[in-house]
């Protein structure tokens, strides 16, 4: 039997970003910055998430001055994903008590 593994952090902001997008489609380089994620973390996250059916892609033509760009949304299973797993919000720190 196989233990479901939790969702990383990335994981998590990368569906927050994409459920927030609804069915509109989302570049990976607009993901990579709006996350703070490097490409080399996001674009194996995206593969995962496409192989398991969360998310699909597509790639749009080249404009003028613009190579072909690839572009990716959440599938109806990717959503639920998204709203089962809100992205992890960094604990603050707790104030510093100065001596009086």
């Amino acid at each position: 039997m196989t233990r479901p593994r939790s969702l990383s952090p990335a994981a998590r902001s990368i569906l927050f970003l994409l459920a927030e997008a609804g069915s509109g489609w989302s570049y990976g380089y607009d993901l990579c910055r709006k996350a703070g994620v490097k490409s080399g973390t996001l674009y194996p996250l995206l593969i995962r998430l496409e192989e398991q059916q969360h998310l699909e892609a597509q790639w749009l033509p080249a404009e003028p001055g613009r190579p072909p760009r690839h572009v990716y949304r959440l599938t109806a299973t990717g959503h639920r994903l998204a709203s089962e797993n809100p992205p992890l919000v960094p604990a603050s720190p707790a104030p510093v008590e100065r001596p009086a």
